[in-house]
């Protein structure tokens, strides 16, 4: 599992990077949810959730179907959030996790 979620990892950041004006301020978060299942959670300035997320949600859909294909090789399922620091933030001030 670990090598699956390294390697995850290290894909969703390279690319991410790529996409947005402000990498310096990208937080990517990644929990294991059960077993087999991943949470990737990549916090971003606001403007660069608009960037990733693309026109229509084309772009973080195309990020979502590699992250897909690259998982089932390792027989993990994954999920991909996008918020912004401010969302976040409004998350862990309401206590969700």
């Amino acid at each position: 599992m670990q090598a699956a979620t390294n390697q995850l990892r290290a894909f969703l950041q390279y690319y991410a990077v790529q996409l947005i004006e402000h990498p310096e301020q990208a937080q990517l978060r990644v929990a294991e949810i059960d077993p087999g299942k991943l949470r990737f959670r990549l916090i971003l300035n606001p403007s660069d959730v608009a960037l990733l997320i693309g026109k229509n949600g084309f772009t973080a859909s195309a990020i979502r179907s590699v992250m897909k294909a690259a998982a089932e090789r390792h027989n993990v399922q994954f999920s991909l959030q996008i918020h912004s620091h401010e969302e976040e933030a409004q998350r862990n001030s309401a206590g969700e996790a």
